[in-house]
Parts: structure tokens; C-alpha cells; sequence
């Protein structure tokens, strides 16, 4: 027991004096360590000393050169600068001996030209005296004072002014009116090219054939009653007389006429006329006409080629086939306004669908004329409005006889269209007796006016050509004249169409060579 730990304890004391020793050997070796280390570290410092003594000599060197490479640039500057402003003061004293020798240049002209100024002043002087002198004289010979005698010359300047400008003016509106005319004529001839349309003459009596005479015996009935129902039922009269196998029917309804001869063909051919069967073959006659008056309005719509109109206008379009206005066929006529119409529109550029509806519907007041109290412009301008058709329709319906002044294009062209329509040649025929007397009328309004010599009423009525006397009607007076002329035919006169005014002034020169 006593061994083992003495054992230890030897163990023991071995393990510390071990541990001592190693610490001892340890704590020796990191002494020289940092030794070394320190002295390393000294000696970068003072090798980094050195290098940076070194630079900072090298720097001192290098900016000590820089500032005398720097002072030696300034220097030469300076000297550079010193000598252009040498030069310039040069050159400065020189201006200013120049600007003092103009100077005295100057004012030696000046002295030269007040003495020319007060020399001229005392010239106005005398010449303004003068002037005086002279104008006092002119007006003492004259009788005129200068004012009287500038305004005569300022009359006669501006007379001749005037005159200059209103030939200038007449040049001018020659021009515009020859180039007008050719376009317009161009226009005009094309439209009446491209729409050719039918005419129809009529009257107010239609013509029904028999086939013997002895069927006007049973059209007359027992004491007149057949003739008499049909009158009745129908609204017009039937003419029975010595012309042979017809009976003329006259009415100026021409929807009636047309509702007596379809019921009085249809008598015939049944042969049984009496009261009762009058009455039911003008009500089948009367829904026969409806139909085709419907037909004829819807085919004046497709051929215009127009669509949305109301359905009474329709019928009423319808019924102008049975109207005519101076043998022309109304239906027909407003066909035609509404192809030139839309023709002209299409080549002014102005509204096609415009033209040619205002066109068609110009003269649907002569539908309902005979049942209506006013005149068919008014009358189918308020239908129209009844029918829900624009303004501008409207407009160019009441001014296509000038009942209103045109404000539209369109308004002008279905205007102008009408007239061309009827003025054409055969579209509208009159009877002899009132052909004569419009001639006769014509030349009696064109006399009755101080200084016409001779009228001559040509172009069967279209157109009165008109010689004045030279000595009692100007060239002014001739416009004048021409004016007059035309307004006392518009109020004194009816026509279809339009009639053209020339007055001609003729001054002619005479001599002879003896």
C-alpha cells in the first residue's frame, strides 16, 4: 500500500515539475519570437522612412520644376500681351487722328451747308412769293379760286376713274359670263343628252268609240237617266252630238275623265246600262284607276331611282299621269326635272339624292290643284311638310317659280331644270288662238316703251327682239329697257317656260366719196 502511493505522489511531482519546465521552454521560445518579430518590424518602418523622404524629395523637385516651366509660360504671355496691347494703342492713336481730321472735314461741311440752307430758304421764300403771285393771277383770270378749280380736277379724275373702272368691270363681267355661259351650256346639253323622256299632249276631253250609233240612245236611257246617273256617279259631262259612233267625255278633273271612259268602255262592252250597273262599273273603274295610280307612282319612284317617300305621296305622284300642264304630261315632266336635276347636281358637285327628290316632288301640288284653293306651289309645299320631307325639299319647292329667292344650290338647279323641261321644243303645245295672242302681246308690251322702233316676237314666242332708235336710247338705256321689258311680261303675261328679251341698238355711219 505504502509503495503505490509513494508511486503517485512520485507521479505526481513528476507530471508538475513537466508542466513547469514546458512552460518555462514555451513562454522562452515566444520571447524570441517577438524579439524577432519587432525588430522586423522596425526596420520596414525605417526603410519605409527612407523611401517616403525619398519621394517627398523627388515631388519637391518635380513641383519646383513645374513652377518655373509654369513662370516661364507666364513671362512670355505677359511679353506676348504687352506687345498686342502696344499695337493696339498704336493703331488706337492712329484712329483718333484720323476721326479729328474727319472731324474738321465735317464741320466744314456743315458750315458750307448752313450757308447753302439759309440761300435755299430765302429761294423758297422768293418762290413761295412768287407762287402767290402766279395763283392770285391764275384765279383773277380765271374766276376760280384754288379750291373751286381742285375740285373741278378732282370731278374730272374721279369721272375718268369711274369710267376706267367700269369698263374694267364690263371686261371683267363679259369674261365671267362668256365662261359661264359655256359651262353652263355644256352642263345643260349634257343633262338634256343623257335623259331623254316622253311626251304626252291631252286635253280636257277624252273620246269614247262606239259601235254603232245606236248605243247613244241606250247611254242616254229612258228620259236621260243613264246619262244622268253616269254624270252623277262620275263628276263629269258627257257630250252626246251629231259626231258619228263616239261620245266625247269633258271634265277638268282628269282622275274623273279618266274614272267616265274606263266605266263607259266597260258599259259597252257588257251592254247592259242602266242605273244600278252605272254605278257598279264606275266603282270597279274607280278601284281600276287606283291601282294604276299607285303603278304609276311607284314607278316614277324606281325610275328615279329614290327611296322613303311616304306612300301618299306616292299616289299622289300617281295621279299627276292623268294631270297636264300645256299638253305636257305632269308625271313625265317631273321625271325629267328630277334626272336633269340630279345630272346638273352631279356635275356641281352639290347633293344628287337632294336634286333629284326636290325635282320629282316639285309639282306634286298639281295633283290635288283642282280640289285644293291656292296654288300648287304652295300647295305641295305644305303637303310635302304634311309628310315629314326635309327644309331643303321644301325650300326648293317654293322656289322653283320664285315664289321664295333660291338660297341653295339644288334649290337653283330643280330651278333650272323645270325651265329646260318645258322650254324644250314639243314638250308643251298651246292652242293656235292663244299662241297668236301671246305673240300679239308680246310685240304690243315691247312698242308701248318711248324709243322702240320695232319688236319682233320669234321662236315661236320664246324669245321678242326688240330695235330702239339710237338717238332716243343709250347704251345704258338699252339695259334699262330690257329690264322693263321683262318685268311687264312676268305681271301682265302667262307662258310656259321662259321668254327671252334681246333689245338691240344700232348706230350705223354714212358717207360718200364724191
Amino acid at each position: 500500500m505504502m509503495p503505490v502511493f509513494l508511486g503517485i505522489i512520485l507521479a505526481l511531482v513528476c507530471l508538475v515539475a513537466g508542466l513547469a519546465g514546458g512552460f518555462l521552454y514555451r513562454q522562452n521560445v515566444m520571447e524570441k519570437k517577438i524579439g524577432r518579430t519587432e525588430e522586423y518590424a522596425n526596420n520596414l518602418l525605417s526603410e519605409a522612412t527612407h523611401k517616403a523622404e525619398e519621394k517627398k524629395k523627388e515631388a519637391v523637385l518635380e513641383a519646383k520644376e513645374e513652377i518655373i516651366r509654369l513662370k516661364s509660360e507666364l513671362d512670355k504671355e505677359v511679353r506676348d500681351r504687352r506687345s498686342e496691347v502696344s499695337k493696339q494703342e498704336r493703331r488706337l492713336t492712329q484712329r483718333e487722328e484720323t476721326l479729328d481730321k474727319k472731324m474738321d472735314n465735317l464741320e466744314a461741311r456743315e458750315e458750307s451747308l448752313n450757308a447753302k440752307y439759309k440761300e435755299a430758304e430765302a429761294l423758297e421764300a422768293e418762290a413761295r412769293k412768287l407762287h402767290d403771285q402766279q395763283q392770285g393771277e391764275l384765279e383773277r383770270i380765271s374766276n376760280m379760286t384754288m379750291e373751286e378749280a381742285r375740285q373741278i380736277l378732282m370731278n374730272r379724275i374721279q369721272k375718268d376713274a369711274y369710267h376706267d373702272a367700269a369698263v374694267m368691270v364690263r371686261e371683267i363681267e363679259g369674261r365671267a359670263k362668256e365662261e359661264g355661259d359655256k359651262k353652263a351650256r355644256n352642263i345643260i346639253a349634257m343633262a338634256i343628252q343623257k335623259c331623254a323622256a316622253d311626251h304626252v299632249a291631252e286635253t280636257t276631253v277624252s273620246v269614247v268609240a262606239l259601235p254603232n250609233d245606236d248605243m247613244k240612245g241606250r247611254i242616254i236611257g229612258r228620259e236621260g237617266r243613264n246619262i244622268r246617273a253616269l254624270e252623277t256617279a262620275t263628276g263629269v259631262d258627257l257630250i252626246i252630238d251629231d259626231t258619228p259612233e263616239a261620245v266625247i267625255i269633258s271634265g277638268f278633273d282628269p282622275v274623273r275623265r279618266e274614272v267616265a271612259r274606263i266605266a263607259l268602255e266597260k258599259l259597252i262592252m257588257d251592254g247592259r246600262i242602266h242605273p244600278a250597273r252605272i254605278e257598279e262599273m264606275v266603282e270597279k273603274a274607280r278601284k281600276e284607276v287606283d291601282n294604276q295610280i299607285r303603278e304609276a307612282g311607284e314607278q316614277a319612284i324606281f325610275e328615279t331611282n329614290l327611296h322613303g317617300i311616304h306612300h301618299e305621296l306616292v299616289k299622289l305622284l300617281g295621279r299627276m299621269r292623268y294631270r297636264t300642264s300645256y299638253g305636257q304630261n305632269v308625271l313625265k315632266h317631273s321625271i325629267e326635272v328630277s334626272h336633269l336635276a340630279g345630272i346638273m347636281a352631279a356635275e356641281l358637285g352639290a347633293d344628287v339624292q337632294l336634286a333629284k327628290r326636290a325635282g320629282l316632288l316639285h309639282d306634286i301640288g298639281k295633283a290635288v290643284d283642282h280640289e285644293v284653293e291656292g296654288t300648287h306651289v304652295t300647295i305641295g309645299a305644305e303637303l310635302v311638310k304634311k309628310f315629314h320631307e326635309s327644309d331643303n325639299v321644301i325650300h326648293c319647292i317654293m322656289a322653283h317659280h320664285n315664289d321664295v329667292e333660291p338660297t341653295t344650290v339644288e334649290a337653283v338647279l330643280v330651278q333650272a331644270a323645270d325651265a329646260i323641261s318645258a322650254a324644250r321644243p314639243g314638250a308643251r303645245r298651246e292652242s293656235i288662238e292663244n299662241y297668236i295672242k301671246r305673240l300679239e302681246k308680246l310685240e304690243e308690251i315691247a312698242n308701248s316703251f318711248e324709243g322702240v322702233e320695232k319688236s319682233f316676237a320669234i321662236q315661236s314666242g320664246r324669245e321678242v327682239r326688240i330695235m330702239v332708235k339710237p338717238e332716243d336710247v343709250n347704251d345704258a338705256g338699252t339695259l334699262i329697257l330690257a329690264k322693263e321689258v321683262v318685268k311687264r311680261i312676268e305681271n301682265e303675261m302667262e307662258y310656259p317656260g321662259q321668254i327671252k328679251v334681246s333689245v338691240i341698238r344700232e348706230t350705223r355711219a354714212v358717207d360718200f366719196a364724191k
